[in-house]
């Protein structure tokens, strides 16, 4: 829940509980343990699939948290321009310029990007932290980079005519990284993809013979590539119907049932963040755009936050709105805190380069996951509601411990984190730096119904986030006392509150102006 000031005239009660204690492409490189591994391959559909196997499905993108996308196509060649003028969106330069397919196909010809590094972007994104990479096979315009069987819009018909997609996929493989693809449903040049833009007066048009195309592509990318995700996009118009997202799910789950598939391939989808099941809607996690949901979303959604560095997706050269790498650290732990996965973008230029602003920054959050990469992979979401000072994630010890990762954004005045109603208790009574285990011991005491951390102002080794370490003798148990209130804030009249207990081991304290509650 979102912080809220404390009313005028509240009454707050305490209770503290008495406690006790894929496809035979994804092979994985020989020292992962969290790459999608020997998931057996079985012809189902997705209705058969039980909730032990879906977590097993997903469970190498849960433990991931982290990945790169990339948008890149003929877009990048205009890089934002269109005879002479900025537009928006560089990836959707033909809608919003209303270019006629006509007269956008032949940037086709000038494809030739000869500083493209398939090794080099592995690299990147795995220095980065990054556990996943997802590429566009081909966005909005069509335009495909691998060699189709089923198009000549293609990479192979350009002057650089090399498969991009498979020599991305063997440089991720090879750095560790998971190969996916994003995959537009939308498709603004095929003859057969239907709404036609108003500007396009191409006769013709079958949708049906559309989907069979696509489908057909589809099977060409899994069996050929096997990739760890695909990623729909470009669903919302009105000829995909429900149906045609049944369909399309059920065909990649039964080429390969390992597959992990977005929200988008269906319809089902409540604006930028909601993933709907009732109905039979598919999908295996949400995808909220440009957006961190304030509460994640429901207990037992995945879902993943995908989000530009700067302004576009696509490359636009002049498009040095960056965010920064403290900015960009604090919403990858934000979203690992809220149980969600951050989907960081990058646009390569016309030359197959990252902007260098882009790769300082990757560099800049490698450097701290170098030191804090613990509390983001492999962790679930917090315990708590809100921390004043910062975020909480967290991951389950031998022996039924469970590690608390302290994430610490703006140190109190007083220098004291408090962990508010967290009533497991720790082990010993001491937390450390995840940076610097061995510069000494922070001192943890109890106060009622919290923690509390004493953290020295020189304790703070990274200003953008200094992770604290506190290890729980069992799963964080926090209660949250339960409020009394109105809507202004003010009692008027005069009222008697009753609490009580069914169990006699429970102690109930209260305050009526926020001090330390007493015994009732």
């Amino acid at each position: 829940m979102e912080a809220r000031p404390m009313p005028l005239h509240t009454t707050l009660f305490a209770i503290t509980l008495a406690m006790s204690n894929p496809s035979s492409a994804v092979v994985p490189p020989p020292d992962s343990d969290w790459w999608p591994n020997d998931l057996p391959v079985r012809a189902v559909t997705p209705l058969e699939e039980t909730v032990e196997q879906h977590d097993a499905r997903m469970a190498w993108w849960r433990e991931a948290r982290f990945g790169m996308f990339i948008h890149w196509g003929l877009y990048a060649i205009p890089g934002g321009y269109w005879e002479g003028r900025r537009t928006g969106g560089a990836e959707w330069i033909l809608n919003s310029v209303k270019i006629h397919p006509d007269d956008y196909m032949p940037l086709q010809s000038q494809f030739d990007p000869v500083d493209f590094d398939a090794t080099e972007w592995a690299m990147i994104a795995r220095n980065a932290g990054m556990r996943y990479l997802v590429v566009t096979s081909k966005h909005h315009d069509g335009f495909c980079l691998w060699p189709s069987e089923f198009t000549t819009f293609d990479v192979a018909e350009t002057p650089f005519d090399r498969d991009i997609l498979g020599e991305l996929v063997e440089a991720c493989r090879n750095e560790g990284v998971v190969p996916c693809f994003y995959h537009s449903i939308m498709d603004w040049t095929h003859p057969d993809y239907l709404p036609r833009r108003a500007w396009d007066d191409r006769p013709g048009g079958d949708h049906d013979e559309y989907v069979r195309h696509m489908h057909r592509q589809l099977e060409e990318l899994i069996e050929r590539y096997g990739p760890g995700v695909l990623w729909f996009d470009g669903e919302w118009e009105g000829t995909w119907t429900h149906a045609d997202g049944q369909r399309t799910y059920d065909l990649v789950r039964r080429i390969d049932p390992r597959i992990i598939v977005n929200n988008r391939v269906d319809t089902g989808r409540t604006g930028m963040a909601g993933l709907t099941r009732a109905g039979g809607y598919r999908g295996d996690f949400g995808t909220p755009e440009q957006e961190i949901p304030a509460t994640g979303l429901p207990e037992g959604v995945d879902w993943e936050t995908c989000m530009t560095m700067n302004r576009s997706w696509g490359y636009q050269s002049f498009d040095v709105a960056y965010k920064t790498t403290s900015d960009l650290v604090r919403k990858l732990v934000d979203i690992a805190s809220k149980g969600g996965n951050f989907l960081l973008n990058v646009g390569p230029d016309e030359r197959g380069r990252f902007p260098l602003e882009a790769k300082e920054r990757l560099a800049g959050v490698g450097r701290w996951m170098s030191m804090n990469d613990d509390s983001i992979h492999g962790t679930r979401a917090s315990p708590f509601a809100t921390l004043d000072w910062g975020r909480c994630t967290r991951r389950s010890l031998p022996g039924g411990r469970e590690r608390l990762y302290l994430h610490v954004f703006d140190r109190p005045e007083d220098g004291i984190l408090r962990l508010p109603g967290l009533l497991t208790p720790p082990v010993g009574d001491a937390a450390y730096l995840l940076a610097a285990p061995a510069t000494g011991r922070l001192t943890v005491d109890r106060a009622g119904a919290d923690l509390r951390i004493e953290l020295p102002a020189d304790a703070m080794v990274d200003a953008m986030d200094t992770v604290v370490v506190l290890d729980l003798v069992a799963p964080a148990l926090v209660v949250d006392g339960p409020r009394i209130e109105t809507g202004s804030g003010i009692f008027i009249d005069p009222f008697t509150v009753d609490i009580e207990s069914p169990d006699p081991t429970v102690e109930l304290r209260s305050t009526i102006d926020g001090s330390e509650p007493t015994f009732a």
